[in-house]
């Protein structure tokens, strides 16, 4: 039984996220957490569920299976994804939400201790899932508790984000929340750092109606239109004026705009010309801050196979490195390198990231784009977005798709790992995570099979990009068809 995609369980709230799974995965949850606690219904797990119109009674089914489990539920509501994370230090925590995806679906994430479940703890819940197991004994069934967490996790963010950057006095920021579960979050904790914010979507409706739930150019084009209309004309936009009382007076433009998905994981960051910054240019100049910040004597940041070069340039010139790992597990890539540290060694992860979705290290361990909107104001506060871009090379990126059946990803990849190296002498070839090829002038492509969809995915980035993509591509076809002809 497969249920654990890169995220969590994700799919339609009628065909598959459906209220008997939330009650079958829900009881296999309780066995697992009572299993690692020896039997104790003291165990605690936080539930909590996103603003999807499926979340209701899911979230029932989910805590009938918890508490007929034998483990002690606490009831958090609505929350975004990093505030049930954040509630989930010390116990373990279950998030219902199917993030970006359309309000069709719904999905399911489990925390233990603030991080995900690793492949191991997930591989463990679908056994038990397959295995049908019966509910514990009757007088071992527990009452749920309403339990307030959102406030805790608002603090502790801002406190968090006041060690970053400047003040923010009068900054002023427009964040889009896309009517999903950053609306009681990040327009907040901006608000308490000293943001003047203006909201967009700003109410949570978990129909999605104001914009699609995965923040994207297209999806953002009104937040976009919004902070270059207000900027058209101004020299020094999103500062507002503040007098000896400490009023906000006259305002001008926007400093930038935030947009974030459906449980605020993710985030985007729009420029004053309304103009999407790019994904890994965002992930390289949190990178290189964290890495410059930190007194280890390595640190690393831990990122993932299609993230930029521009990344590694940043670490490397702030003194640290980065190490790649599968999509979906950089939480896995913090505890691998933890583990694989000689006694004595000060190697430290100081940040992990992969596009749109970032780890704070020294906040927790979950990715968490309300802390990132907060730590990312402060840097411009500090020194402006033009300049925080200013040292990073952006080379033109792409990214496209090869229809690859899923059954043939196997053998595709496999002939890959041969013919891609052949035809790309030049460069250095890593295959640990699909193949990619690093070229020496920086340029690098990877190619991997899609884990939802029936494609192998191509990302390259490049002076000269379409000419790596297409000479990449044509790789990628032929071992399609010749591993589809039978060779």
């Amino acid at each position: 039984m497969d249920l654990f995609g890169t995220a969590g369980i994700r799919g339609s709230a009628e065909a598959r996220v459906t209220p008997e799974l939330a009650l079958a995965v829900g009881r296999a949850v309780a066995a697992e957490v009572r299993a690692a606690s020896e039997g104790k219904q003291t165990a605690e797990v936080v539930l909590a569920r996103d603003g999807r119109v499926t979340g209701p009674a899911i979230a029932a089914a989910m805590e009938s299976g918890l508490a007929s489990g034998g483990v002690r539920v606490l009831r958090a509501g609505r929350l975004p994804t990093p505030a049930l994370a954040h509630a989930s230090q010390g116990r373990y925590g279950v998030m219902l939400t199917a993030s970006h995806n359309p309000p069709t679906d719904n999905g399911i994430k489990l925390f233990r201790d603030g991080s995900e479940f690793d492949r191991e703890a997930e591989r463990a819940v679908e056994e038990r899932v397959a295995g049908e197991g019966p509910p514990a004994a009757w007088d071992e069934w527990t009452e749920s508790e309403r339990v307030d967490t959102l406030g805790g996790y608002l603090d502790a963010v801002r406190a968090y984000a006041e060690g970053f950057g400047d003040d923010l006095d009068g900054l002023r920021v427009a964040v889009d929340c896309g009517n999903g579960m950053s609306a009681p979050a990040t327009p907040t904790v901006l608000r308490e750092l000293g943001a003047e914010v203006v909201t967009l979507n700003g109410n949570v409706d978990g129909h999605f109606p104001g914009r699609g739930s995965k923040p994207t150019p297209e999806t953002l084009r009104d937040l976009r239109a919004f902070v270059a209309d207000a900027n058209e004309g101004v020299e020094r936009p999103g500062r507002a004026s503040v007098d000896d009382d400490g009023d906000v007076g006259d305002t001008e433009g926007f400093a930038f705009g935030v947009g974030h998905d459906g449980d605020s994981d993710r985030i985007v960051i729009v420029d004053a010309d309304g103009d999407v910054v790019h994904e890994d240019t965002v992930l390289a100049l949190l990178a290189e801050r964290y890495t410059r910040e930190s007194d280890a004597a390595d640190p690393v940041v831990v990122t993932t196979p299609n993230a930029s070069g521009r990344i590694d340039e940043r670490v490397r010139e702030a003194g640290g490195r980065a190490d790649r790992v599968r999509l979906g597990a950089l939480h896995e890539g913090i505890a691998a390198i933890r583990a694989e540290a000689a006694p004595g060694d000060d190697t430290r992860v100081v940040f992990a990231a992969e596009p749109w979705k970032h780890i704070h290290v020294g906040f927790g361990e979950w990715i968490d784009g309300v802390a990132s909107a907060a730590v990312i104001a402060r840097l411009v506060a500090e020194s402006g977005l033009d300049a925080l871009r200013a040292p990073i090379t952006e080379r033109p990126y792409r990214k496209v798709s090869v229809d690859c059946p899923d059954e043939a990803k196997p053998d595709v990849m496999e002939r890959l790992g041969s013919t891609l190296p052949d035809a790309f002498p030049g460069a250095t070839v890593d295959t640990d995570h699909g193949v990619r090829l690093e070229f020496p002038d920086a340029s690098w492509a990877l190619v991997r099979p899609s884990g939802t969809e029936p494609y192998v995915r191509v990302y390259a980035e490049s002076d000269e990009v379409d000419e790596l993509i297409a000479g990449v591509r044509a790789v990628v076809e032929d071992a399609v068809t010749t591993v589809g002809g039978g060779e």
